[in-house]
């Protein structure tokens, strides 16, 4: 049967169409191959810094630094703050043992950020580590449209489509070089310098940490990593979730740059890795206890995936939702972990010789529904308490008075510029520092910030005292609180006090003056929906 001409046209009008649609989808985004340079003059005041010798005190016996950081944990779910659902007795004895700051915040509620800001005492905005690091964008419009409508990506929402950096410039993200970590001051000052844990500021030449300051590293460089391979090994439970994020990170936890590496070498190890922390953490000290030693241990614990020993699990028999069951002791592990460091600094008669820090890179992840938060409102990625107001501790025996309680607010910046006056180091003059020293500050009871301030896009905070503006990303919607009255953040006073909100604004505006462009997009924003409110940021 012959086809019609009709019919003809009308297939090959069909196979255009086609082709036209496969070529839209397949089209390659278009992409931005500019490289991220550091700041010229900032990385020559770096160098010349770090090459000059320190003519500060030296006379003074130098004290060891430990830093321990908690990723995700959120400030209630630790009985130190008086949550009831995890028992940790091992960092409760560490803050008693010195200071529990009642308002600690971190710079950033999400993780690169925040950790940008902590090692480096600055705003990560003054110098752009503004956003999340971005392993993989889009790379054709099939992708990008298939991650938008056909993937259920829960409260994450794809930004609008924009030219993305090539894989070129993804290698130039993270930290940026002109950057002077604490590790870059404690090796100045003579001391071995040791991270054990998550890095997430760079994977790439000139980011890794090895070349940020760290004479050893043992650890990750990606935002998460398995904490044992998953297999049938009876020992171990292991929980899944729902939401995409934890598919991602099930597939990728041991690949790539989630791999386990001691320095430069890949380690194939099945052990716990809360528990190998701690392990290399007790061995680092043990190398160096007789000389100066700086040790910061980012623990993943208990950012997800959610995987546990058997012997945490069984402490919580009465947890009938599995979910929780296994957030508690992975926190409980941790809690152990923490405990093994404290013990190990005290066994080799080093307490009196060591100031500890203990903090969490942001709040808790509620999206996993293992933690709220409650009661502080909201959580990770958000700038209301609940994703920035952290658990934050300090122990130094003999320089802190034993159960001292700081009620202003302090910030993750301040670790580093505590660190800089206890190894008694001078810092270069090129560069603002947003942080005190909090020895000093809580032993003369003095107000360490009068403003503190966050920014992730277009999505903006400001707590000034007791009072709190929040500018929500996309909307710029604007609430103010008295947290001195409301630290759940639920009543909106921005209507009853224009005047204040205009104040806040104008200090937020005025800080925002020695702020940079991010230096690279971001993918994504979150979505908030607290029924009446709904807040967006950029992540």
């Amino acid at each position: 049967m012959a086809i019609s001409k009709k019919t003809k046209r009308i297939v090959f009008a069909f196979l255009i169409v086609l082709l036209i649609a496969a070529v839209f989808l397949f089209w390659p985004i278009n992409t931005d191959g500019t490289l991220i340079k550091a700041d010229e003059k900032l990385a020559e005041g770096k160098a010349a810094f770090l090459s000059k010798k320190d003519t500060s005190n030296t006379s003074e016996k130098k004290p060891n630094i430990i830093i321990l950081l908690a990723d995700d944990l959120g400030k209630y779910d630790i009985s130190l703050y008086g949550g009831k659902s995890t028992p940790t007795p091992q960092i409760d004895s560490l803050a008693a043992s010195g200071v529990t700051f009642t308002e600690g915040y971190v710079s950033s509620s999400i993780c690169s950020p925040s950790r940008a800001g902590l090692l480096t005492g600055r705003y990560q905005e003054r110098f752009g580590h503004e956003f999340q690091p971005g392993d993989r964008y889009p790379k054709n419009n099939l992708e990008y449209y298939a991650f938008k409508y056909l993937i259920n990506t829960d409260s994450w929402r794809l930004n609008p489509k924009i030219e993305y950096p090539n894989d070129a410039s993804i290698a130039t993200q993270g930290l940026p070089q002109s950057e002077i970590t604490f590790a870059d001051l404690a090796k100045r000052k003579g001391y071995s310098t040791a991270i054990i844990g998550k890095w997430h500021l760079g994977h790439n030449k000139g980011f890794f940490p090895l070349e940020r300051g760290f004479d050893y590293h043992y650890g990750f460089y990606q935002a998460f990593s398995l904490f044992t391979p998953e297999d049938d090994n009876p020992d171990i439970i292991n929980h899944h979730h729902k939401d995409f994020t934890d598919k991602v990170i099930w597939g990728n936890g041991r690949v790539g740059i989630g791999q386990i590496r001691r320095d430069t070498t890949i380690i194939k190890d099945k052990t716990y890795l809360t528990e190998t922390f701690a392990d290399e953490a007790e061995a680092f000290i043990d190398k160096n206890k007789t000389k100066p030693f700086l040790l910061y241990v980012p623990f993943n614990a208990p950012h997800t995936p959610f995987q546990v020993r058997k012997k945490y699990y069984d402490r919580f028999p009465n947890v009938k939702d599995e979910n929780k069951r296994v957030y508690f002791a992975m926190i409980s592990a941790l809690d152990d972990a923490i405990g093994r460091i404290i013990a190990k600094v005290k066994k080799e008669g080093l307490e009196e010789n060591t100031l500890i820090v203990f903090a969490s890179d942001n709040g808790g992840a509620d999206y996993t529904f293992a933690t709220t938060n409650a009661p502080l409102k909201g959580g990770k990625f958000s700038h209301f308490e609940g994703g920035i107001n952290v658990p934050f501790a300090l122990s130094w025996k003999g320089k802190i008075k034993p159960n001292t309680v700081y009620k202003t607010p302090v910030s993750s910046l301040d670790i580093f510029s505590t660190i800089a006056a206890a190894i008694h180091s001078d810092l270069p003059k090129d560069r603002v520092y947003d942080g005190v020293d909090l020895v000093t500050t809580v032993n003369n009871n003095k107000i360490a910030h009068q403003n503190l301030y966050w920014r992730s896009g277009d999505a903006k905070a400001i707590r000034s005292g007791d009072w709190k503006l929040i500018i929500s990303g996309k909307t710029h919607e604007k609430w103010l609180y008295d947290l001195s009255k409301d630290k759940s953040e639920k009543t909106d006073l921005a209507q009853k006090n224009p005047a204040k909100v205009k104040e806040l604004l104008a200090a937020l505006q005025n800080w925002e003056k020695g702020l940079v462009k991010p230096l690279w997009p971001n993918l994504m924003h979150y979505e908030f929906d607290f029924g009446t409110q709904k807040y967006f940021v950029d992540l």
